[in-house]
């Protein structure tokens, strides 16, 4: 059997789960080229927050479930995604393909993306929209660091593109018919980062929503260039036919050369000074979880953010005796309530009742 070194709330942690994160934590810093001394030196100094993890995930999720949070729509959208990715349609085998990638089962995999998910969902609604920024502060930021917002002039674009690479004339029209129709989805509100991740044929693009790198002047294609260059932001453009396909283009952002004014970046410095608060109020948060939690650690495993104060003794159920009473000591109880319903001499007892014998 599975030892388990840690009950939250309702929820077990097991040797083996910590096993399994040390294992995929390896993996990660290998892909980063890390090996040898280093990559044990590396290992060695995150192992002591496997388990602060997995119950800061086990704290979220059950917050999550708590407040009734829904995430199965994104869930589908999600899954949907990363299959349609994959190219590959058929459920049965998009299945096997993940365990595959993952050496998870599908439904694991599945649960993992959702618990991510609730995580995320309580994130944003217990945490990131508490904080908030007076406008003075960001003006601050501003006027502290001008010189970050010195720009080139960049044109900054989203794209789906509709691949007509080896096909047929019924193939080519269908794909000038779906351009047509996407783009027209797009400039009646769609939302086009979705309708990117949904439709384009660009597999490195649409993941991110179609998002591109910027571009600077003379470095697209002219006929690109030309149809977006001098438009505002959010334009849409008219499918636009190329070589191998057709390209749908929009503007979401244009610096002009010079300081950007602080409307340009009042969004990106928000989002600079949210990075610095959020993980400070996470970890704030997640202490006031684990300070209301019933939380039991075994000896030997250590939490690394440990709510000050908290008790987590492991309390093993074998261990626990019933409670016993000796054969004297239950005597003496007997004998005690005896003398209270036996009447004292020269003492009367109430009648309560009347009798009908005679």
């Amino acid at each position: 059997m599975d030892e388990i070194i840690c009950k939250v709330n309702g929820d077990i942690i097991t040797r083996s789960d910590l096993e399994r994160d040390r294992k995929n934590l390896e993996e990660q810093l290998r892909q980063q080229n890390l090996s040898g001394a280093r990559l044990q030196e590396t290992l060695n100094a995150k192992m002591g927050d496997l388990l602060r993890d997995r119950i800061d995930k086990l704290l979220m999720v059950q917050k999550a479930k708590e407040l009734d949070l829904k995430v199965d729509s994104d869930l589908n959208k999600r899954m949907a995604d990363i299959q349609r990715r994959s190219q590959i349609p058929d459920p049965q085998k998009f299945q096997e393909w993940i365990r595959e990638q993952t050496g998870l089962p599908y439904e694991d995999f599945r649960g993992q993306m959702k618990d991510q998910l609730l995580t995320e969902a309580v994130i944003r609604e217990e945490i990131a929209r508490k904080i908030t920024f007076k406008t003075e502060e960001l003006k601050a930021y501003y006027d502290e660091h001008k010189s970050d917002f010195q720009r080139q002039e960049r044109v900054f674009l989203r794209q789906i593109f509709i691949s007509t690479q080896g096909k047929d004339a019924a193939g080519l029209a269908a794909a000038e018919k779906k351009a047509k129709d996407v783009a027209a989805r797009a400039k009646n509100g769609e939302k086009f980062a979705d309708l990117a991740q949904s439709n384009s044929d660009d597999s490195a693009t649409a993941q991110d929503g179609g998002a591109m790198p910027p571009f600077g002047k003379g470095e697209m294609l002219p006929e690109l260039e030309k149809a977006i260059w001098d438009q505002p932001r959010n334009f849409i453009t008219d499918p636009i036919k190329l070589p191998n396909g057709y390209i749908i283009l929009k503007v979401d952002e244009h610096y002009k050369a010079g300081l950007a004014s602080f409307e340009e970046v009042q969004q990106e410095i928000q989002n600079r000074m949210m990075e610095s608060r959020l993980q400070p109020a996470e970890r704030a948060y997640l202490t006031k979880l684990r300070d209301s939690a019933f939380l039991e650690i075994k000896p030997g495993y250590v939490d690394s953010a440990a709510a000050p104060g908290k008790d987590t003794s492991w309390i093993d159920p074998a261990e626990l005796k019933p409670q016993t009473i000796k054969k004297e000591e239950l005597n003496n109880k007997r004998k005690k309530r005896l003398l209270k319903l036996i009447p004292v001499p020269g003492t009367s007892t109430e009648k309560t009742g009347t009798s009908s014998s005679r």
